[in-house]
């Protein structure tokens, strides 16, 4: 097994304004250690099979890739803390393997919650260095003189890169790449080449509109970006695993970019108008799209403002 980094110039998107309202309900610091009110007992994790060696898992919390094969298993993120007994139990349904690599797609406590579970295990976590940066930054509250424990340090990534790296794992070639800022902006993206199929991490979700995280530099405007530099690195064969929703195709995500090209158009003509934010809204540029999209933390009023604001600040 090889692991080569690579040096690739990413592009990132300069923004003034950070719209506060699109990290509504969103974990903040402390990400790793945070947990919902929710009963984890109850949750079932489903095993889904993509192709000959790799699945992905549903439970509660971001999908998980698994990869199986004689090196061992490579997963991509690992839900919360309290389910990963049931997640290891669900992989070793399918490998008799050992977990030795565990790539995190962004910091979120959906996504990471596990990785000190995982990590006494002996996987190995791997993330682009924004990611560490926040998560180290949670369990200390920002406090550059505080010390992690031993156990907090097991929970980060030991493995990070900054733009690109690539794996050589069970006979597959995996592109792991860091997208400019959109759903945050530690957020990485996984492509097993050889099966055509793209882990997205959050930046796209098909169970609402867009999330963009504030406190990390998201931005809705960069989640569009990302939309074509999907479009433009997949074929029609393509599968895209999101962090929530239903596996997509390359013309799911040509969809959602058209539709959010539709509403940022509506919002930038509102702007070069004049109209103020509660204008614009009043215009209701997202109506069509509403009884689909507005749901969760993410309505048409947040997505709305959010571009607003963006726009308005580029002007």
């Amino acid at each position: 097994m090889k692991i080569m980094l690579k040096n690739r110039q990413t592009n990132t998107l300069a923004r003034l304004f950070k719209p506060a309202l699109l990290i509504a309900g969103l974990l903040g610091a402390g990400v790793l250690l945070a947990q919902p009110p929710q009963d984890f007992s109850k949750v079932e994790i489903k095993t889904n099979k993509l192709a000959e060696g790799f699945y992905y898992l549903e439970g509660s919390g971001g999908q998980i890739g698994v990869l199986t094969g004689d090196d061992g298993v490579f997963m991509v993120d690992d839900q919360y803390a309290p389910l990963s007994d049931k997640i290891t139990a669900a992989v070793k349904a399918i490998s008799n393997k050992p977990v030795r690599y565990i790539v995190n797609t962004h910091y979120h406590g959906d996504h990471v919650g596990g990785n000190l579970n995982f990590a006494k295990g002996g996987a190995v976590i791997v993330a682009h260095e924004n990611l560490r940066k926040r998560l180290a930054g949670g369990l200390t509250n920002n406090d550059p003189g505080k010390a992690l424990t031993a156990e907090q340090r097991m929970s980060l990534p030991v493995i990070t890169y900054e733009n690109a790296m690539d794996f050589h794992f069970n006979g597959h070639d995996i592109h792991v790449f860091h997208v400019q800022p959109s759903h945050t902006d530690g957020d990485s993206m996984v492509q097993f080449k050889d099966l055509n199929v793209i882990m997205t991490g959050d930046v796209f979700r098909t169970v609402s509109y867009p999330r963009a995280d504030a406190m990390a530099n998201g931005s809705v405007l960069g989640i569009m970006a990302v939309y074509q530099q999907m479009i433009d690195m997949s074929d029609d064969k393509t599968l895209f695993v999101p962090g929530h929703g239903d596996v997509s195709k390359r013309s799911d995500v040509q969809a959602q970019l058209k539709m959010l090209v539709t509403i940022r158009d509506r919002i930038q003509a509102g702007i070069k108008a004049g109209k103020t934010l509660e204008q614009v809204q009043a215009d209701k540029p997202s109506t069509e799209f509403d009884a689909r999209w507005s749901a969760g933390s993410v309505t048409n009023t947040v997505l709305v403002e959010g571009m607003y604001n963006e726009l308005k600040s580029k002007k």
